[in-house]
């Protein structure tokens, strides 16, 4: 068998050992951090009562305000308000034997919303709202939780079909709201978590 001189074989050696090194970062950053993100809590409220969260929503397509004033309640003024979320996300080691770190913590920078019914008819637009992607920044620390208020129902999407007709009729649209958070972790891993709530949109009693 011909052997390679030592000069080569150490090159080889080297390039190989890159290449391990490269594809273990790569690895590392494409989801094995450490740790991973848990939803303690999914919750949201009508954008005219943000303070009223609860584990589902009724989406009120349009909503009558009696203040301020021209409004009142002889003369009460059609309004669309966005609703909220709020969300608690913590950190869980994969390894429980090792306690999360400064390094561990994850900053959220980013969530995705898409809408889907439990009848399988999904059109963005004809079926259910388009989703979104909003900002949304804020650090998950090692230990305790974290957090965030977001948008789960833009006020354009309320203007827009399949929302804007039931401003006229009585009909109800029951959707799950997927929400994805996304975030990194403090060496550069890339990190995500979904949650689910139900939302059902139609035009309220005010």
């Amino acid at each position: 068998m011909k052997k390679h001189p030592p000069t080569i074989r150490g090159s080889l050696a080297c390039l190989l050992l890159a290449a391990a090194v490269s594809s273990c970062g790569d690895a590392a950053r494409a989801g094995r951090s450490p740790v991973y993100l848990v939803i303690d809590s999914l919750q949201a409220a009508q954008g005219n009562k943000p303070g009223a969260l609860g584990t589902g929503l009724t989406s009120d397509v349009l909503t009558l305000v009696v203040s301020p004033a021209p409004c009142s309640a002889a003369t009460p003024c059609a309004s669309v308000f966005n609703d909220v979320g709020s969300v608690a996300l913590r950190l869980a080691a994969k390894d429980i034997s090792v306690a999360p770190t400064t390094n561990n913590q994850v900053t959220i920078t980013r969530y995705h919303v898409s809408y889907k019914r439990a009848d399988g008819r999904n059109t963005p637009g004809t079926d259910v709202p388009y989703g979104f992607d909003g900002a949304v920044t804020g650090t998950v620390p090692p230990t305790g939780a974290a957090t965030f208020g977001f948008e789960i129902v833009r006020n354009v999407a309320k203007q827009e079909p399949p929302l804007v007709q039931l401003q006229a009729n009585p009909q109800i649209i029951s959707t799950i709201a997927d929400v994805t958070f996304y975030g990194r972790d403090q060496v550069g891993n890339d990190i995500s978590v979904t949650g689910s709530i139900s939302i059902a949109f139609g035009n309220f009693g005010d």
